[in-house]
Protein backbone atom coordinates (compact mmCIF):
# COMPACT_ATOMS: atom_id res chain seq x y z
CA UNK A 1 0.00 0.00 0.00
CA UNK A 2 1.62 3.64 -1.14
CA UNK A 3 2.08 6.30 1.59
CA UNK A 4 1.10 9.74 0.30
CA UNK A 5 2.21 13.68 1.42
CA UNK A 6 -0.37 16.33 -0.01
CA UNK A 7 1.35 19.60 -0.15
CA UNK A 8 -1.44 21.75 -1.56
CA UNK A 9 -5.02 21.49 0.57
CA UNK A 10 -7.75 23.69 0.93
CA UNK A 11 -10.31 23.65 3.73
CA UNK A 12 -13.89 25.44 4.25
CA UNK A 13 -11.68 28.41 5.16
CA UNK A 14 -10.81 28.86 1.70
CA UNK A 15 -13.68 30.23 -0.45
CA UNK A 16 -14.19 27.48 -2.58
CA UNK A 17 -13.30 25.01 0.03
CA UNK A 18 -16.07 21.80 1.27
CA UNK A 19 -14.46 20.29 4.13
CA UNK A 20 -13.17 21.35 7.27
CA UNK A 21 -10.03 20.38 8.69
CA UNK A 22 -10.93 17.49 10.97
CA UNK A 23 -12.79 15.75 7.71
CA UNK A 24 -10.02 16.26 5.90
CA UNK A 25 -7.23 14.99 8.76
CA UNK A 26 -9.45 12.03 9.35
CA UNK A 27 -9.62 11.16 6.14
CA UNK A 28 -5.73 11.33 5.59
CA UNK A 29 -5.77 8.52 7.86
CA UNK A 30 -7.69 6.42 6.15
CA UNK A 31 -6.23 6.82 2.97
CA UNK A 32 -2.32 6.05 4.07
CA UNK A 33 -1.39 10.11 4.47
CA UNK A 34 1.20 11.30 6.20
CA UNK A 35 0.88 14.43 6.23
CA UNK A 36 -1.03 17.47 5.35
CA UNK A 37 -0.49 21.01 4.32
CA UNK A 38 -2.94 23.19 4.60
CA UNK A 39 -2.53 26.04 1.72
CA UNK A 40 -5.69 28.23 1.92
CA UNK A 41 -6.64 31.20 -0.79
CA UNK A 42 -4.92 34.45 -0.36
CA UNK A 43 -5.62 36.40 -3.52
CA UNK A 44 -5.95 40.80 -3.91
CA UNK A 45 -9.37 40.71 -5.59
CA UNK A 46 -8.57 44.95 -6.21
CA UNK A 47 -9.72 46.36 -8.91
CA UNK A 48 -11.96 43.47 -10.21
CA UNK A 49 -15.54 42.57 -9.94
CA UNK A 50 -15.30 39.76 -7.93
CA UNK A 51 -17.46 39.37 -4.26
CA UNK A 52 -14.90 37.75 -2.48
CA UNK A 53 -12.75 38.99 -0.19
CA UNK A 54 -8.57 39.00 0.48
CA UNK A 55 -8.17 35.71 3.09
CA UNK A 56 -7.59 36.97 6.91
CA UNK A 57 -4.72 35.42 7.74
CA UNK A 58 -4.81 35.88 11.72
CA UNK A 59 -7.80 34.03 11.81
CA UNK A 60 -6.91 31.39 9.06
CA UNK A 61 -3.64 30.87 11.80
CA UNK A 62 -5.84 30.79 15.02
CA UNK A 63 -8.48 28.01 12.72
CA UNK A 64 -5.71 26.03 11.73
CA UNK A 65 -4.04 25.68 15.37
CA UNK A 66 -7.29 25.19 17.33
CA UNK A 67 -8.15 22.40 15.42
CA UNK A 68 -4.34 20.63 14.87
CA UNK A 69 -4.12 17.12 15.97
CA UNK A 70 -0.82 15.52 14.96
CA UNK A 71 -2.02 12.69 16.25
CA UNK A 72 -4.37 12.21 13.37
CA UNK A 73 -1.91 13.27 10.51
CA UNK A 74 0.95 15.99 11.02
CA UNK A 75 0.14 19.16 9.27
CA UNK A 76 1.85 22.09 7.97
CA UNK A 77 0.84 25.51 8.04
CA UNK A 78 0.51 26.80 4.61
CA UNK A 79 -0.63 29.64 2.10
CA UNK A 80 -1.35 29.63 -1.96
CA UNK A 81 -0.76 32.98 -2.77
CA UNK A 82 -1.88 35.01 -6.38
CA UNK A 83 0.86 36.68 -6.66
CA UNK A 84 0.02 40.11 -9.14
CA UNK A 85 2.63 42.16 -9.79
CA UNK A 86 0.67 45.39 -8.62
CA UNK A 87 0.16 43.06 -5.57
CA UNK A 88 3.50 43.54 -4.01
CA UNK A 89 3.51 45.80 -0.99
CA UNK A 90 -0.02 43.54 0.46
CA UNK A 91 1.72 40.20 -0.34
CA UNK A 92 5.41 40.81 1.05
CA UNK A 93 3.61 42.49 4.52
CA UNK A 94 1.53 39.58 4.74
CA UNK A 95 4.35 37.22 4.26
CA UNK A 96 6.41 39.11 6.88
CA UNK A 97 4.43 39.30 9.71
CA UNK A 98 3.22 35.18 8.88
CA UNK A 99 5.69 32.22 9.58
CA UNK A 100 4.43 29.67 7.25
CA UNK A 101 5.87 26.32 6.29
CA UNK A 102 5.27 26.42 2.74
CA UNK A 103 4.08 28.78 0.16
CA UNK A 104 2.88 28.15 -3.28
CA UNK A 105 2.60 30.84 -5.96
CA UNK A 106 -0.10 31.01 -8.12
CA UNK A 107 -1.72 32.77 -10.88
CA UNK A 108 -5.63 33.22 -11.00
CA UNK A 109 -6.23 36.72 -11.79
CA UNK A 110 -3.86 37.59 -14.41
CA UNK A 111 -3.66 41.45 -16.05
CA UNK A 112 -6.54 42.02 -13.80
CA UNK A 113 -8.79 39.45 -14.45
CA UNK A 114 -9.86 36.56 -12.59
CA UNK A 115 -9.85 34.11 -15.58
CA UNK A 116 -11.81 31.51 -13.89
CA UNK A 117 -15.20 33.78 -13.66
CA UNK A 118 -13.97 36.77 -16.11
CA UNK A 119 -14.31 36.12 -19.64
CA UNK A 120 -13.10 38.95 -20.88
CA UNK A 121 -9.51 38.51 -20.36
CA UNK A 122 -9.91 35.88 -23.55
CA UNK A 123 -12.13 38.37 -26.02
CA UNK A 124 -10.18 39.55 -29.21
CA UNK A 125 -7.28 36.98 -29.06
CA UNK A 126 -6.05 33.74 -30.08
CA UNK A 127 -5.37 30.81 -27.70
CA UNK A 128 -2.18 30.53 -28.13
CA UNK A 129 -2.29 34.62 -27.40
CA UNK A 130 -4.45 34.06 -24.22
CA UNK A 131 -1.70 31.41 -23.19
CA UNK A 132 1.51 33.57 -23.86
CA UNK A 133 -0.27 36.71 -21.93
CA UNK A 134 -0.69 34.43 -19.03
CA UNK A 135 3.11 32.86 -19.29
CA UNK A 136 4.09 36.68 -19.86
CA UNK A 137 2.80 37.39 -16.29
CA UNK A 138 3.77 34.39 -14.48
CA UNK A 139 7.11 35.58 -15.52
CA UNK A 140 6.90 38.77 -14.16
CA UNK A 141 5.95 37.35 -10.79
CA UNK A 142 8.77 34.63 -10.88
CA UNK A 143 10.86 37.75 -11.52
CA UNK A 144 9.22 40.24 -8.97
CA UNK A 145 8.92 37.84 -5.81
CA UNK A 146 11.67 36.38 -3.87
CA UNK A 147 10.99 35.34 -0.32
CA UNK A 148 7.13 35.44 -1.36
CA UNK A 149 6.56 31.73 -2.91
CA UNK A 150 8.56 28.35 -2.91
CA UNK A 151 6.71 26.51 -5.81
CA UNK A 152 5.13 27.53 -8.69
CA UNK A 153 1.59 26.45 -8.54
CA UNK A 154 0.01 24.37 -11.69
CA UNK A 155 2.18 26.07 -13.87
CA UNK A 156 0.22 25.44 -16.72
CA UNK A 157 -3.54 26.15 -14.99
CA UNK A 158 -4.21 28.62 -18.03
CA UNK A 159 -5.00 25.69 -20.31
CA UNK A 160 -8.26 24.92 -18.13
CA UNK A 161 -9.78 28.24 -19.04
CA UNK A 162 -8.80 27.88 -22.31
CA UNK A 163 -10.78 24.67 -23.18
CA UNK A 164 -13.66 26.56 -21.48
CA UNK A 165 -13.14 29.44 -23.45
CA UNK A 166 -12.43 28.43 -26.97
CA UNK A 167 -13.68 24.68 -26.74
CA UNK A 168 -11.36 21.68 -27.48
CA UNK A 169 -9.05 22.74 -30.49
CA UNK A 170 -6.39 22.73 -27.65
CA UNK A 171 -6.54 20.13 -24.94
CA UNK A 172 -2.85 20.61 -23.72
CA UNK A 173 0.04 23.16 -23.61
CA UNK A 174 2.37 21.67 -25.68
CA UNK A 175 6.14 21.99 -24.89
CA UNK A 176 7.40 22.66 -28.47
CA UNK A 177 5.08 25.51 -28.93
CA UNK A 178 5.59 27.02 -26.52
CA UNK A 179 9.42 26.34 -25.83
CA UNK A 180 10.57 30.08 -25.57
CA UNK A 181 7.81 31.06 -22.96
CA UNK A 182 8.41 27.77 -20.93
CA UNK A 183 12.56 27.82 -20.51
CA UNK A 184 12.26 31.22 -19.73
CA UNK A 185 9.84 30.60 -17.02
CA UNK A 186 11.97 27.42 -15.91
CA UNK A 187 14.98 28.86 -15.85
CA UNK A 188 13.96 31.86 -13.91
CA UNK A 189 12.75 29.11 -11.28
CA UNK A 190 16.06 27.14 -11.19
CA UNK A 191 18.13 30.36 -10.95
CA UNK A 192 16.08 31.49 -7.69
CA UNK A 193 15.96 27.99 -6.32
CA UNK A 194 12.30 27.58 -6.69
CA UNK A 195 10.34 24.42 -7.58
CA UNK A 196 7.22 23.25 -9.03
CA UNK A 197 4.52 21.28 -7.93
CA UNK A 198 2.87 18.59 -9.72
CA UNK A 199 -0.94 19.44 -9.28
CA UNK A 200 -3.05 15.96 -9.61
CA UNK A 201 -6.34 18.27 -10.30
CA UNK A 202 -5.70 18.16 -13.64
CA UNK A 203 -6.39 14.51 -13.97
CA UNK A 204 -9.67 14.97 -11.80
CA UNK A 205 -11.20 18.26 -13.75
CA UNK A 206 -10.78 15.42 -17.01
CA UNK A 207 -7.74 17.25 -18.55
CA UNK A 208 -6.21 14.16 -18.42
CA UNK A 209 -2.94 15.29 -17.15
CA UNK A 210 -1.94 17.20 -13.82
CA UNK A 211 -0.84 20.45 -14.20
CA UNK A 212 2.12 21.10 -15.38
CA UNK A 213 1.39 18.13 -18.03
CA UNK A 214 4.19 15.68 -18.54
CA UNK A 215 6.35 17.45 -21.01
CA UNK A 216 6.53 20.40 -18.43
CA UNK A 217 8.10 18.54 -16.08
CA UNK A 218 10.48 16.45 -18.12
CA UNK A 219 11.69 19.87 -19.03
CA UNK A 220 11.95 21.35 -15.95
CA UNK A 221 13.65 18.03 -14.63
CA UNK A 222 16.30 18.39 -18.11
CA UNK A 223 17.39 21.97 -17.43
CA UNK A 224 18.08 21.41 -13.96
CA UNK A 225 15.23 21.67 -11.39
CA UNK A 226 15.35 19.86 -8.32
CA UNK A 227 12.76 20.80 -6.33
CA UNK A 228 9.24 19.31 -7.20
CA UNK A 229 6.27 18.70 -4.90
CA UNK A 230 2.73 16.86 -4.96
CA UNK A 231 -0.96 18.43 -4.51
CA UNK A 232 -3.64 17.22 -4.74
CA UNK A 233 -5.53 21.02 -5.20
CA UNK A 234 -8.78 18.97 -2.61
CA UNK A 235 -11.25 21.29 -1.95
CA UNK A 236 -13.16 18.14 -1.08
CA UNK A 237 -11.68 15.69 1.47
CA UNK A 238 -12.88 12.86 -0.71
CA UNK A 239 -10.20 14.23 -2.91
CA UNK A 240 -6.95 14.31 -0.94
CA UNK A 241 -4.24 12.33 -2.62
CA UNK A 242 -6.19 11.92 -5.53
CA UNK A 243 -4.18 10.09 -8.63
CA UNK A 244 -1.23 10.65 -6.71
CA UNK A 245 0.05 6.58 -7.60
CA UNK A 246 -0.38 8.08 -11.68
CA UNK A 247 2.09 11.25 -10.45
CA UNK A 248 4.43 8.87 -8.81
CA UNK A 249 4.57 7.31 -12.42
CA UNK A 250 5.13 10.96 -14.35
CA UNK A 251 7.27 11.70 -11.76
CA UNK A 252 9.70 8.78 -12.12
CA UNK A 253 9.13 8.79 -15.83
CA UNK A 254 10.23 12.12 -15.68
CA UNK A 255 13.58 11.42 -14.05
CA UNK A 256 12.43 12.23 -10.68
CA UNK A 257 13.78 9.56 -7.80
CA UNK A 258 12.34 12.05 -5.11
CA UNK A 259 10.17 14.86 -4.27
CA UNK A 260 9.71 17.60 -1.63
CA UNK A 261 7.64 18.55 1.24
CA UNK A 262 8.38 21.72 3.12
CA UNK A 263 8.41 22.34 7.08
CA UNK A 264 9.15 26.06 7.59
CA UNK A 265 10.12 27.03 4.23
CA UNK A 266 12.69 24.40 3.77
CA UNK A 267 11.98 21.18 1.61
CA UNK A 268 12.68 17.81 2.44
CA UNK A 269 13.31 15.11 -0.09
CA UNK A 270 11.14 11.92 0.29
CA UNK A 271 12.27 9.28 -2.11
CA UNK A 272 9.29 7.89 -4.03
CA UNK A 273 10.50 4.24 -4.14
CA UNK A 274 10.05 4.96 0.30
CA UNK A 275 6.68 5.77 -0.15
CA UNK A 276 5.72 2.99 -2.62
CA UNK A 277 6.56 0.22 -0.23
Amino acid sequence: MSKYIDSHVHSKISHDGKSHFIEHMVEARIKHIEELTFTEHFDDYTGTDSMLSTLDVDNYKKEYLRFKDDSLVKTNFGIEIGLRPESYDLITTMCKKHSFDFIIGSSHITCGKDMAYDKSFFEGITPKEAIIKYFNEVLTNILTYNDEFDVYGHLDYVIRYVIKNYGNSMDRISYNEFKECLDTILNALIKKDKGIEINTSGIRYGLGTPHPNIEIIKRYKELGGKIITMGSDAHSFKDLASNFDDAYDILEESGFDEFAVYHNRRPKFIKIKEMRK
